[in-house]
Parts: structure tokens; sequence; C-alpha cells
């Protein structure tokens, strides 16, 4: 579904986030893929600890699968300890992962993505500064500029342990903004790239602060049109972001 300037959806709606994470899986992959993109909607906080994944049946239809597959893919995630099954009126799926950052697990990860760690950052930084260009050019409904600084103000008081992913969907919800599903695939695949490294990571006061000082002034740019100043706040955001992961693991 692709957003108008003057149009957002609900909520609970297909946006351009969904349509960047809940796409048909290929189905030659099918319980991988479920797999894959149920993990990517959980630790991107896209549905954050504590709450419900969307109903069997809608999650089915969504990713191109059969209820047979999303039962095998979420008794997996169930085992793996990141999701809880509930039953009752008020049952469902519910996400039960949190981050544990860990200086050796961050180490881990970065191990395993090797080269493509650079590549990444590479990527992002090319990617996201344009984003908001992008995004600081066009003309915001009421509707979407209350979305927005909900999404700043979520992450301006977000607890450590849960701040990645709050900045996670902030960082989304410009990306959707664009009112392109392409943009916004990219940017949560280049997201969840990072993910695990950053969400291995211990969050520090003072890069935590430097890093909300900057989400303010790059919401602050994109409210006011200031497609210049969007783009050199953003450079400088995924540039700190960059340096930090160098150096915890240099």
């Amino acid at each position: 579904m692709r957003l108008t300037d003057g149009d957002l959806p609900s909520e609970d709606g297909p946006g351009n986030v969904d349509a960047a994470v809940f796409r048909v899986v290929r189905a030659g992959n099918a319980y991988e893929e479920t797999v894959e993109r149920l993990l990517q909607v959980i630790k991107l906080g896209i549905v954050p600890h504590g709450e419900r994944l969307p109903p069997e049946r809608e999650l089915a239809n969504r990713l191109g699968v059969s209820r047979v597959t999303l039962r095998e893919a979420i008794r997996s995630l169930q085992q793996a300890g990141y999701v809880e099954p509930r039953r009752g009126r008020f049952g469902g799926t519910f996400v039960l992962y949190q981050p544990n950052p860990s200086n050796a697990e961050a180490r881990r990860i970065a191990g395993v993505l090797g080269g493509s760690l650079e590549d990444a950052l590479t990527f992002r930084r090319v990617l996201e500064p344009g984003v908001a260009e992008a995004v600081a050019q066009r003309q915001l409904s009421e509707l979407q500029q209350s979305r927005l600084r909900d999404r700043l103000n979520e992450v301006s008081a977000a607890p450590m342990r849960t701040y990645r992913q709050a900045d996670a969907r902030l960082h989304l919800a410009i990306a959707e903004l664009t009112g392109s599903p392409m943009v916004t695939r990219a940017v949560a695949e280049v997201r969840i790239t990072l993910n695990d490294l950053l969400d291995a990571i211990p969050p520090l006061d003072p890069p935590i602060t430097h890093s909300n000082e900057q989400h303010e002034a790059l919401v602050r740019a994109l409210l006011a049109h200031n497609a210049r100043q969007a783009r050199r706040v953003m450079e400088e955001h995924v540039d700190a972001t960059a340096a930090l992961l160098r150096g915890f693991l240099s």
C-alpha cells in the first residue's frame, strides 16, 4: 500500500513498515523465511516486548503461508524464548524478547558479520540521509506529523533496555513517510543487519543523550521542511552510530 501525502493507515493497518516486513515469503523456503520475518518484527520492536502478534489467520494471509507453516514457525520461536502463546479470551502469541547487551556477544556478532558490517554501515550512510531529505520535502498531514512526534517522544522516554528498538521504530516511521515501500524495506533490511549488534552494545548515557538530541533536531528539520538540515543531521546521526560500533569492536 502506497501512502499519499495526506493519508496514513491506522496503527493496525498495512503501512509501509508492514509491507517491508510482512511481505509474501518464497514458497521454496516458506518455514525458514516465516521464522526470519517474525524475528525481524520482534527484534526491530515493530511488535514490542509484552505485545501481541497479529492474529494467526491475518498473519498467515499477509505472509502468504499456510497456517500449518505459521504454527511451526511460532513453535520454533516459542522454544527459543522469543514468544509465548496464551489461551483465553485475550490470548494470542505475545512477544517475550528483550535485548541483552554484552560486549562478548557484540564481538561474536561482529565476527559473524565480517565484511558485511562495513558494507551495511556504508549502505546506511548513503540511504538514510536521502530518506530524511525526501521526507522533509513532503507535505505531511497532521496525523502523520502527530505520529512522527509520538515516535520521537517514545524513543526519548525509552528505558535503556529497549532504547534500540524504540530508535528503530522512529527510523522506520521516517522511512515510511517517504511513501515508498521499497525505501522502507531497504531501511528495515539494513537495520535488521545491524540490529543484533546494536542490541549487544551496552547502552551508555552520553551516546543516548547525544542520539536523542540528534533525533529532536532531525524531527524539527523534517517538520520545518528544511531538507538540507535534515540530511546533515541524519548524516551526523548515522556517523555517530557507526563510530560507536567501531569503537566497541576495536
